[in-house]
C-alpha cells in the first residue's frame, strides 16, 4: 500500500482520496462508506485497536484480517458498526494508491460572552493569545475572541509552561471546561492546538472584523453645544476607538497627565472609563487593576525619566506577567518639541501613543510619532478648551453610562485653568445643576492642586475620586475633604505670599503694562505649597485685582522661570525659541501657552535670558482680548 501525493486530492490522476482525520477530530467527524488513514496502537488475539485521531479509535477484528501487522504500521480503514456504548468497529480497504485529504473537525464554537452558561460544561473557543502568564501551577493563557478575553488555564506540571510553542499573538483553539474561580470564571483547559493557515487567517479576519465593529466609540450628545469644541470631536473619536480597541485586544494601557487640577480632571474620567470597559470586557475580575494605571508628571512634557521608567516597567511585565507592551496615553502635556526624545525612545519598543493636550503645540516635530493628536490649537482654537473639558466627552464616548458621574467635571477643569473660554457659563450651569455653585467648585479646584502637590509621583486614585466625586457614592466625605484641603491651601498660600510680597519688584514696561518680578527660589518658602508656578501665579492674581490689566509677572529661580500675563498679547513658545538662537550657549527651552509658560536656561546665563525677555514682553502688544490666561504649569 503506498501514497502518492499528500495534499488536495487530483481527480484527473485517477487516484483514490483517503481521508486523515486531525487530531482533535472526534467520532461526530467519522462518516461512512469513506476511507480513512488509521494507525495500529496494539495487536491482541481477537483483533487490532487502530488510531483514527487522538480521540477515534477502534477495534479490526481478525475475522477481516489477512496477513500479519506491527504496532505503528498504517492502514485504510472504513467504518462498520458502532456499538451502543460508542465502541467503534473497522475493517480495512485495498488502497494500492491514494491522495491524502485532511478532515478537520468542524467545531461548534463558544464565545466568551456565553461562558457563565456554559460553567461545567465542555466547550470550544477559538482566540488571539493576548498574554501568557506562567504560575506555580498552571500556565495561564489570557485569550481574547470577538467578544472578550478569558484566562484559560493550562497544566502540565507544577510551575512548567505548558504548550511552550504557543506565544502571545497566536490564535489558538481550546477545548476545555469554564469554572468559577472566586468571581471570575476562567477555562480549564483539556486540549490547545496552534491555528496555521487559512484556519488562522479565517479566525484573524473573522475576529478583526468584529473587534473594529465593537471599539467604534459610542454616539453620545454633547453635554453643552459649543460649536468651537465640534472642530474636535472627529480627532476625540479617533482617540476614543483606539482606546477601545486597545482593551478589546487586551493590551495595557498608561496614562501621563499634568499633575494639576485640569490633568486630573482630563485623567480621572477617562481611567474610570477605561476600567469600566474592561470590565466588560475581560472576565477575570483582576483585569482593570492590570491593563489601566494613571501615572501623574509633574513637567508639562514627558520627560526623559518618566519615560525610561515607564519602559522598564513595561518590559518587566512582558518579562514577569507575560504582558503586551502598553499604549502610552499623554493628557494635559505631550504636544511639544520637548516631548520628542521620550517618545523616540518609545517608538524603539513600537509603543503607540495617543495625545490629548491644550498647550501650544509642535505638530512638526511630533506628529510622526504620534497614532493620534488632540489639541484645539490644530482647529484654529487655543487653550480655553481644556484638556479636562476634551476628556470628560472622550470618556462618554468610552463609556457612556459614566456621564452623570461627570457632569460637574468640565466647570472644575476650566475654573483649574482659569478658562475664559464663552462655554464656561454653560459648564457653570450644568455643574450648578448637579448641586455646584460656583464657590464650591472653586474649593474643589483648589483642593485638587493642593492634593496633586503633596502626592507627587502617586496616583491616589481613591482620594482624588474622592475629591471629584466621581466612582465614589460618599457625598458627606467628599465635601468634607474639598473643605478641608481647600482652607489649607489658601491657608499656605496666604503664608508663602505673606514672606513673597515685600521682595516683589515692578516697572512700568514701554507698551504700558506692569511687571512684576519675583526671585522664588531666595524670596519664596521651597519644598512647600504653593510651589514656583503657582507662588507666581497667586502673586500675578492679586496685581490683576489690584490694578487691571494689562500685566505680566515672572517668577525666577537659578535656572528657570515661569510667566503669567493678562492683557498682552506674548507668544510664549515664539519666544522660547528666539531667546533659544540669540542668547548664545544659554541652553534655552520651554514653552506653554501663548501668554503662560515656563523657561530653563543655564544658570550663568540666567540675568541675559531674563534681560533678553523682559525686552521681548516691552515690545509686545496690549490687547485685552487675552486677558485673564491659565495658570502656570510647575
Amino acid at each position: 500500500m503506498t501514497r502518492e501525493s499528500v495534499g488536495e486530492p487530483d481527480a484527473s490522476d485517477g487516484d483514490s482520496v483517503v481521508y486523515d482525520l486531525d487530531s482533535d477530530c472526534t467520532a461526530e467527524d467519522v462518516e461512512r462508506n469513506r476511507p480513512y488513514l488509521a494507525e495500529i496502537n496494539g495487536i491482541v488475539d481477537y483483533g487490532v485497536f487502530v488510531d483514527l485521531s487522538e480521540s477515534v479509535s477502534g477495534l479490526i477484528h481478525e475475522s477481516v484480517l489477512e496477513g500479519t501487522y506491527r504496532v505503528g504500521e498504517e492502514l485504510v480503514v472504513e467504518l462498520d458498526t458502532v456499538r451502543d456504548n460508542g465502541d467503534m468497529a473497522f475493517e480495512p480497504v485495498d488502497v494500492e494508491e491514494y491522495t491524502l485529504e485532511s478532515v478537520a473537525h468542524d467545531y461548534a464554537l463558544t464565545g466568551t460572552d456565553r461562558l457563565e452558561a456554559s460553567v461545567g460544561e465542555q466547550i470550544h473557543l477559538e482566540g488571539e493569545v493576548v498574554q501568557v502568564k506562567q504560575t506555580g501551577g498552571p500556565t495561564i493563557f489570557h485569550v481574547a475572541d470577538e467578544y472578550g478575553v478569558v484566562p484559560c488555564a493550562a497544566f502540565e506540571e507544577a510551575g512548567v509552561r505548558a504548550y511552550p510553542s504557543v506565544e502571545v499573538g497566536d490564535v489558538v483553539r481550546i477545548t476545555g471546561t469554564p469554572e468559577h474561580r472566586e468571581e471570575s470564571i476562567q477555562v480549564e483547559v483539556d486540549g490547545l492546538s496552534k491555528l496555521e493557515g487559512d484556519d488562522a487567517e479565517e479566525a484573524r479576519e473573522r475576529i478583526d472584523t468584529a473587534l473594529d465593529a465593537r471599539a467604534e466609540p459610542h454616539d453620545v450628545e454633547p453635554l453643552i453645544d459649543w460649536p468651537a469644541f465640534e472642530k474636535l470631536r472627529p480627532d476625540l473619536r479617533e482617540v476614543a476607538k483606539l482606546l477601545r480597541r486597545t482593551v478589546l485586544e487586551g493590551r495595557p494601557i498608561r496614562v501621563r497627565h499634568h499633575a494639576d487640577g485640569d490633568g486630573m480632571c482630563a485623567a480621572v474620567p477617562v481611567q474610570i472609563a477605561l476600567e469600566r470597559f474592561i470590565a466588560e470586557v475581560h472576565q477575570d475580575e483582576n483585569a482593570p487593576r492590570h491593563l489601566i494605571k494613571r501615572l501623574p508628571a509633574k513637567a508639562p512634557f514627558y520627560e526623559m525619566e518618566d519615560a525610561t521608567r515607564d519602559l522598564n516597567f513595561a518590559l518587566e511585565d512582558r518579562e514577569k506577567h507575560g504582558q503586551q507592551l502598553p499604549l502610552l496615553l499623554m493628557l494635559d502635556n505631550g504636544s511639544t518639541v520637548e516631548d520628542v526624545p521620550a517618545y523616540e525612545t518609545l517608538a524603539h519598543y513600537d509603543i503607540p501613543i495617543a495625545v490629548v493636550d491644550h498647550h501650544h503645540p509642535d505638530p512638526d516635530a511630533v506628529e510622526e510619532l504620534l497614532d493620534a493628536h488632540v489639541n484645539p490649537y490644530l482647529h484654529d482654537e487655543d487653550y480655553r478648551i481644556t484638556t479636562g473639558m476634551c476628556c470628560v466627552e472622550l470618556a462618554r464616548m468610552i463609556y457612556p453610562d459614566l456621564t452623570d458621574e461627570l457632569r460637574h467635571i468640565p466647570a472644575v477643569a476650566g475654573l483649574s485653568d482659569r478658562s475664559k473660554a464663552d462655554a464656561m457659563d454653560d459648564y457653570l450651569a450644568l455643574a450648578a445643576e448637579e448641586g455646584y455653585d460656583e464657590e464650591r467648585l472653586q474649593d474643589l479646584s483648589e483642593a485638587l492642586d493642593y492634593a496633586a502637590f503633596w502626592l507627587r509621583y502617586n496616583s491616589g486614585d481613591r482620594l482624588i475620586q474622592d475629591l471629584l466625586q466621581v466612582d465614589s457614592d460618599d457625598e458627606q466625605r467628599h465635601r468634607e475633604l474639598v473643605s478641608f484641603f481647600a482652607e489649607r491651601a489658601r491657608e499656605e498660600v496666604d503664608e508663602q505670599l505673606d514672606a513673597a510680597m515685600a521682595h516683589l519688584e515692578h516697572e512700568h514696561l514701554d507698551n504700558g503694562a506692569h511687571l512684576y518680578r519675583i526671585d522664588v527660589e531666595n524670596y519664596a518658602h521651597r519644598f512647600t505649597y504653593p510651589a514656583p508656578g503657582k507662588t507666581t501665579g497667586e502673586i500675578h492674581d492679586r496685581k490683576i485685582e489690584e490694578t487691571g490689566d494689562p500685566v505680566i509677572t515672572v517668577g525666577y529661580g537659578p535656572d528657570f522661570a515661569v510667566l503669567r500675563s493678562d492683557g498682552v498679547r506674548l507668544d510664549i513658545p515664539q519666544m522660547v525659541s528666539e531667546l533659544e538662537a540669540e542668547v548664545s550657549g544659554g541652553g534655552v527651552s520651554g514653552g506653554g501657552h501663548l501668554v503662560v509658560g515656563s523657561i530653563k536656561f543655564i544658570k550663568g546665563k540666567r540675568e541675559e535670558v531674563i534681560d533678553a525677555l523682559v525686552e521681548k514682553m516691552a515690545e509686545a502688544d496690549i490687547d485685552e482680548a487675552l486677558s485673564s490666561a491659565p495658570p502656570i504649569d510647575d
